[in-house]
Formats: C-alpha cells, structure tokens, sequence
C-alpha cells in the first residue's frame, strides 16, 4: 500500500512524495507555505489521480519521458521522476492511479 509523505525542505516549506508500497516515489509535490495547503495538495491528488485527462506526459531536454499531475483548474500538482521509456512512464501512471486514493500519511515534517 501506497503512503504520502510529508516533509519540511531546507526553507521551511512543506512537501510530500507519494510512495509506492516498495518505497519508490512515483509523485513529488510543489513546496506549499502551510502543512495545511499541503494537505490540500494530498487530497487533491487523490481526487485528481483517477482520470487520465490529468496526466499530462512530456519530454524531458534530454528526450527521457515523464508525467505531471494536473488539478482542475489546470495547476500542476504533482510531477514524476524522469522515465527510460514511455511504457516505464505509463506504469507509473498507473502506480499513481493504484496508490494515492488509499495511500496513508506520514508526516515527518
């Protein structure tokens, strides 16, 4: 089973990784000011992580592929790792899709 992961950065801003139930971080978070706009960007993956439409894949500079997670309203609310190939960005979309809505969390900002 999948967890958030919420943490502190060096600037005091709050973050997340989503974490598969091996420990890979298939989603990383913006830094949020609050843990609370943080808990925010949790739920709103959840909610978000289901419908394909959200996921918008792209090319990195150096050709390698990888996914955003996009909210309603078009802002981005999670990014992935850069992938070898699009089928290993595919499945990371669906591990996204698999883990976030049940994932659990664990806060140690």
């Amino acid at each position: 089973m999948g967890k958030f992961e919420i943490t502190k950065d060096k600037a005091g801003k709050h973050r997340f990784n989503l974490k598969a139930g091996n420990g890979q971080v298939i989603l990383s978070s913006e830094a949020y000011e609050s843990k609370a706009s943080c808990n925010n960007g949790i739920e709103s993956v959840r909610k978000n992580s289901q419908d394909d439409a959200r996921y918008e894949r792209k090319t990195a500079k150096n050709g390698s592929p990888y996914f955003n997670l996009k909210s309603t309203n078009g802002q981005v609310i999670g990014n992935s790792e850069i992938y070898s190939s699009a089928s290993a960005m595919e499945n990371g979309i669906a591990s996204v899709k698999k883990n976030a809505p049940d994932a659990s969390v664990d806060d140690q900002s």
